[in-house]
């Protein structure tokens, strides 16, 4: 069985984008779309796209993306029984069926999470190495250094699929079995560091990540984001996730953290002079 949630947040033109793109899908059991408390009356419009498969539920309150994904896991897991799950952005286009049936096949008894080539910006986003306290560090000064230091080579990328151990968190699949082991989404960030946290869980279980080579799905990259949050604010709120994500689960010393913190308050300065 194959289930796909779709996370809505004030952002009605996208999200039927993508149901007119998939609601013909016969690879898909059951669609759910969750709205996240959205504020200019996309909940009552997604309604109008209820379905024989396709669900609409409302978040009561908007606690992050995490617990949007969790409310969809959940309402699908309760419906279909142990499945796999698609979560998507609503700013997502698939080129055809086939690719969905191509990512549903690569789960198997190692890998829980796969995710496609993922075209945004006229750049390809694959996957990343699970970050390390010292990356994260780096990260609060140099982005690009950041990137290197976690970034796979493009040859890495050779045969049908590749061990990963992130893949990004607007398009990817997980084994419903393997997400419950793992207690779900943590629901400690509001949004950002959801791949890496869930990366970082699945690994004590020696579950693995991989991506479909063969697959490539288009992202119109942060359009709902950098419609609702300005900035700043979205800076604070992935600096507030990364805190939470190197302290929880790398498990950073005293030290470690102040230094991560510093540089934040330093690249803070310097980039918003605040």
């Amino acid at each position: 069985m194959l289930g796909m949630v779709i996370i809505n947040y004030n952002d009605y033109k996208m999200t039927k984008r993508l149901i007119d793109n998939i609601r013909n899908y016969s690879v898909l059991d059951k669609i759910v779309i969750v709205d996240n408390n959205s504020n200019d009356g996309s909940y009552k419009k997604l309604e109008k796209l209820r379905g024989d498969k396709i669900e609409v539920i409302e978040a009561k309150q908007n606690k992050g993306y995490a617990a949007g994904l969790n409310l969809g896991a959940k309402y699908l897991i309760k419906e279909l029984g142990e499945c796999n799950i698609i979560f998507s952005n609503s700013d997502i286009i698939i080129n055809k069926e086939e690719d969905l049936k191509e990512l549903n096949d690569t789960i198997n008894k190692t890998i829980k999470v796969v995710g496609p080539t993922i075209v945004e910006n006229n750049k390809l986003n694959r996957g990343w190495r699970l970050p390390t306290v010292k990356d994260e560090i780096k990260a609060n000064l140099s982005s690009k250094k950041y990137q290197e230091s976690i970034s796979y080579p493009e040859s890495h990328y050779s045969g049908d699929v590749s061990y990963v151990d992130v893949v990004s968190g607007c398009f990817f699949l997980v084994d419903s079995k393997a997400l419950k082991k793992v207690d779900f989404f943590d629901e400690n960030t509001f949004l950002y560091y959801e791949e890496n946290i869930l990366a970082a869980k699945l690994k004590k279980l020696n579950y693995k990540e991989a991506i479909n080579n063969k697959v490539v799905i288009i992202h119109d990259h942060s359009i709902t984001i950098d419609k609702n949050i300005n900035n700043y604010n979205k800076y604070n709120i992935l600096k507030d996730s990364q805190e939470y994500f190197v302290k929880e689960y790398l498990k950073a010393n005293d030290n470690e953290f102040k230094k991560l913190r510093r540089n934040r308050k330093i690249y803070t300065f310097l980039k918003y002079r605040r």
